[in-house]
């Protein structure tokens, strides 16, 4: 098959795919795989190779990423049901004041979904958002928009969220989680402060149910007051802490080459896996002090049920990568590796964008366009060919995807329904606030990250 044939062939393919999943309402999993399929039988793949391929790109997955994505996933159900999660955000709170509620919120949002999906963070930190809106009689429209910012940025920046974790380990850097933890709560200020301004302008225009109503439910002390057996600032932040800890030690270590029992000790404290177990063994431990050690069982088969869908999407992403790099568009890529070139770090962001965009899911998005851009190890790959083959290089193409996968939510987003329903919005004023906001933080997002590559890479 010629190259500009191959093209049409992937284009018609992806936008089959898309309609698939956001018109058709067939499961991404299904929509991915039957895509990847025949995409390997119309592009001309031997049929004897077909099965190996589809099972190579599945497994290889599962083997790089499935544990951590679903030990992270474990200890953000434990910190919202022992009640840590309202246990950091009334630290955040306290440390930045009640003359910036906003701002509060923001930062709130931010801790909060680092372990936790966005769609329940802004559930778990609505009636907080709500209690401070009527303390202070600031913009409910604006503290909507910074909370919702806030679990946004960290749902597409920062590990242990599922997105950037598979991102991480289908790009061949999932040994480096640590670097795109730091590299993603940089880039997360710029966004958050263009978030922060975008939210403050616009409701001062848009007005939503609450701003016109007296009483929005229980005060913020009330609504504190109410757990009365909230655990510990050290014990809810100690699950999320300890195993970034333990990850930058890992990093220092291979760094600088720390040799015999203890680097070998020091090395494997660091790896994701067992840092997110040590994790996992502080929020048991938390749980265990909260008298909930009995729900342990439930919680564990709960989590398995939400993440069971995303790693299956996940490995999906991880096929459909290997059909194309062996359905021949790699080699054609390497034909015209000087104009790809040219459009580097932007290549990733916009093709999760489009996906993004289509059909709704952040995670869908990161997977996906992983899957596409391939290993940096592998020479062969989209990663390699668009110049992205060093170590920092994967990680900015991470957090590029990423910035992708924010652009923009609308009405095919599940997290839009939750912004605008718990925040007393029309689906219209959704458009005017949630849906322009991510498009400016998107913006912005992969401004600064393609600033960075310029020195960085």
């Amino acid at each position: 098959m010629s190259g500009i044939v191959l093209i049409i062939t992937f284009v018609i393919a992806i936008v089959v795919m898309i309609l698939a999943i956001s018109k058709w309402k067939i499961h991404p999993f299904l929509a991915i795989m039957g895509i990847s399929l025949i995409l390997a039988i119309v592009a001309g793949i031997p049929l004897s190779e077909i099965p190996g391929l589809i099972g190579t790109g599945f497994s290889g997955t599962f083997k790089s990423i499935g544990i951590v994505i679903i030990l992270g996933a474990l200890i953000g159900t434990i910190l919202e049901k022992t009640g840590a999660a309202l246990k950091l955000a009334e630290m955040v709170a306290r440390l930045v004041g009640p003359k910036h509620p906003d701002l509060a919120m923001e930062i709130m949002g931010w801790v909060v979904s680092i372990p936790v999906f966005c769609d329940s963070g802004f559930v778990i930190l609505d009636p907080i958002r709500k209690a401070l809106t009527q303390k202070t009689h600031y913009s409910s429209v604006a503290m909507t928009m910074c909370l919702s910012a806030g679990l946004y940025v960290a749902h597409v920046f920062i590990p242990p969220t599922p997105g950037p974790i598979a991102a991480a380990g289908t790009l061949g850097i999932g040994n480096n989680i640590i670097g795109v933890i730091g590299m993603g709560a940089l880039v997360s200020i710029p966004v958050l402060i263009a978030a922060y301004f975008f939210a403050n302008k616009v409701g001062k225009k848009v007005k939503s149910r609450e701003d016109l109503e007296e009483d929005n439910g229980p005060s913020y002390e009330d609504l504190l007051n109410s757990f009365t057996s909230l655990p510990s600032g050290f014990s809810s932040i100690a699950p999320i802490l300890i195993p970034i800890l333990c990850m930058a030690v890992g990093s220092f270590t291979s760094m600088f080459g720390t040799s015999g029992a203890l680097g070998e000790i020091l090395n494997f404290i660091g790896t994701p896996i067992i840092a997110l177990t040590i994790g996992l063994f502080f929020a048991i431990g938390l749980l265990a002090s909260s008298g909930k050690m009995s729900e342990f069982n439930e919680m564990t088969g709960d989590t398995l049920k939400i993440v069971g869908p995303i790693l299956f999407i996940t490995a999906a992403g991880g096929v459909l990568g290997k059909t194309i790099a062996g359905a021949g568009f790699v080699e054609y890529m390497k034909a015209n590796a000087e104009v790809l070139a040219a459009v580097g770090i932007f290549f990733p962001f916009i093709v999760s964008a489009i996906l993004k965009s289509a059909q709704g899911s952040s995670t869908v998005a990161i997977t996906t366009t992983a899957g596409i851009m391939g290993s940096v190890l592998d020479s062969g790959s989209m990663m390699n060919l668009l110049g992205l083959n060093s170590p920092m290089a994967a990680v900015l193409t991470v957090l590029a995807i990423g910035a992708g996968a924010m652009t923009v939510s609308h009405a095919n987003d599940s997290y839009f329904w939750v912004v605008t329903n718990f925040g007393g919005l029309t689906p219209e004023d959704g458009y005017k606030t949630q849906t322009s906001m991510t498009l400016v933080m998107g913006v912005v997002a992969i401004l600064f990250i393609w600033i960075l590559s310029l020195f960085l890479i």
